[in-house]
């Protein structure tokens, strides 16, 4: 029986007793250990860079203070025993001191004040400074002049009754301070980076034995149920490789189980139902001695044998995929007339065993005409046909099917077809989006499949489709058609590779 588009049980899924484990953040692990070993180096680096340069700088200032603190003292003491003498040229006499490179130096003595330059007189120093040391006491006081930091050290005379001061500029020091601070920035940031590539490589080579067993992960999601991983001589990974071998282990076992079982069963029920059968035409040939409600119970009998006869050879078939032995007999066919001939022979047959003509139209895209198709004819028209029973009586029946080539013929760029597409449109309400994931899945059944009076419906009709689609190495999906309804997209390729083990079937949204 075909699958309907919203063929499915309802709920997630998952199912509400569903347990997850949660393997890791938004980042990836390679990421979080990257991530992890630059902000450590980037952390160490800032701490070193900030201890380094706070030492530096007290060490710099320290050294700075006491070499201006020994030049200011020196040329006091040189003011004052020039002072002593009432012949010496005070202007000459500061002018004369010898001082550092960018000091300079200011003098008060008899009430006027001398200085050796005009932008650094008395109204520069500080009044704070002045009073104290006019009033007899040393003092060091750091000042903004001019955008720039200025130290000052004021040396009292009262031998001549003079008061001697030095303004020294810290502009080369701010200089060696900056540069200080940029090489360690850029230590800083080298070492973050040094740090995120360790992490970069001690993480890789910490996943790396990881790598053997994400491969067999993607084996068996495949289908290669036998696939075991070794963890070799580490130890570590000893006690994860058991238990990933033996939860394989335990599935293989279970879906060999199920097989097995839906296959015996499958066989087991051909028998009777043989039996059932001929029972029915045996009272089919007497329906004319029934009574009419004796009649209505055979009609019953006879819809509900088909259904069942029915769903009995959809478990042979997908026992035998199950198995493996589902073999392809591949022929060379016109794609477009293998498509027309397929439908007509789905169209449904009425109450006089005539068969209905196709309402629908059957368009072929350009340049399909000049394809050649290598297929298995029964298979595919098995598809075509539960495709357009599935849209016939649960979507309101086919709208059009439509037969292209892939990638499309363009005008201008003549690339060569590696495929052909067979699109099923109906005219139904659409699948949601939420379900449209899970069509081609067996026994699925969508949330509204409770509310069909007839109960027909086994959900293994798109799951054949899929089955049979794979064999040939192509793919089907179904998505959203542009005016409503849904649509069915069969991809096959032109020279299949029969048994392809990653052919898949996939469910996407039309853009």
């Amino acid at each position: 029986m075909a699958d309907a588009e919203a063929d499915a049980a309802t709920g997630a899924p998952d199912g509400p007793r569903a347990r997850r484990t949660r393997l890791s953040g938004r980042l990836g692990l390679r990421a979080r250990v990257t991530l992890a070993f630059a902000v450590a180096a980037f952390g160490l680096s800032a701490l070193m860079a900030g201890i380094t340069y706070f030492t530096a700088r007290a060490t710099f200032l320290s050294e700075r203070r006491a070499t201006e603190q020994r030049q200011a003292f020196a040329n006091a003491a040189l003011v004052q025993n020039a002072l002593r003498s009432p012949a010496t040229d005070v202007t000459q006499l500061v002018e004369s001191v010898d001082t550092l490179p960018g000091s300079r130096s200011v003098l008060r003595t008899n009430g006027q004040w001398y200085a050796t330059s005009i932008s650094v007189g008395q109204s520069a120093i500080p009044p704070a400074e002045r009073a104290l040391v006019l009033s007899g006491t040393p003092a060091t006081q750091r000042f903004p002049l001019a955008g720039t930091t200025q130290e000052v050290i004021g040396v009292p005379l009262p031998a001549v009754h003079a008061a001697y001061f030095e303004v020294f500029s810290l502009d080369e020091l701010a200089g060696t301070l900056r540069a200080l601070a940029f090489a360690l920035a850029g230590a800083a940031l080298v070492t973050t980076l040094a740090g995120a590539a360790v992490g970069r490589w001690a993480s890789s080579r910490a996943l790396r034995p990881l790598a053997g067993l994400t491969d067999a992960a993607v084996a068996i999601a495949d289908g290669q149920l036998d696939t075991r991983v070794d963890a070799g001589d580490d130890a570590d990974l000893e006690e994860l490789a058991s238990a990933f071998n033996r939860m394989t282990a335990n599935l293989q076992d279970r879906i060999e189980r199920e097989a097995r079982f839906t296959s015996d069963v499958s066989h087991e029920l051909r028998s009777p139902l043989t039996t059932l059968s001929a029972t029915v035409s045996v009272l089919e040939s007497h329906r004319g001695e029934l009574a009419p409600v004796a009649q209505r119970a055979l009609d019953l009998l006879d819809g509900d044998l088909r259904r069942f006869t029915r769903m009995v050879d959809d478990l042979l078939e997908i026992s035998r995929f199950d198995a493996g032995s589902a073999e392809l007999s591949l022929e060379e066919v016109d794609p477009g007339e293998l498509v027309r001939r397929a439908v007509a022979a789905a169209a449904p047959v009425d109450e006089d065993g005539v068969r209905r003509p196709v309402t629908f139209p059957v368009e072929v895209g350009p340049g399909v005409e000049d394809l050649r198709l290598r297929v298995d004819k029964r298979r595919f028209e098995r598809v075509m046909a539960n495709l357009v029973e599935n849209a016939t009586q649960y979507a309101g029946g086919v709208t059009r099917v439509l037969v292209e080539r892939q990638p499309a013929l363009t005008p201008g760029v003549p690339l060569p077809a590696t495929a052909i597409r067979v699109v099923v449109e109906d005219q139904g309400p659409g699948v949601p989006e939420t379900e449209r994931d899970h069509l081609f899945e067996r026994f699925y059944r969508g949330a509204r499949a409770g509310q069909r009076a007839s109960g027909e419906g086994t959900g293994l009709g798109l799951s054949l489709v899929a089955e049979h689609v794979r064999l040939h190495g192509g793919r089907v999906w179904s998505e959203r058609a542009p005016g409503g309804g849904s649509r069915f997209v069969v991809e096959l390729p032109l020279h299949p590779e029969p048994s392809r083990p990653d052919a898949t079937f996939a469910s996407e949204e039309l853009r």
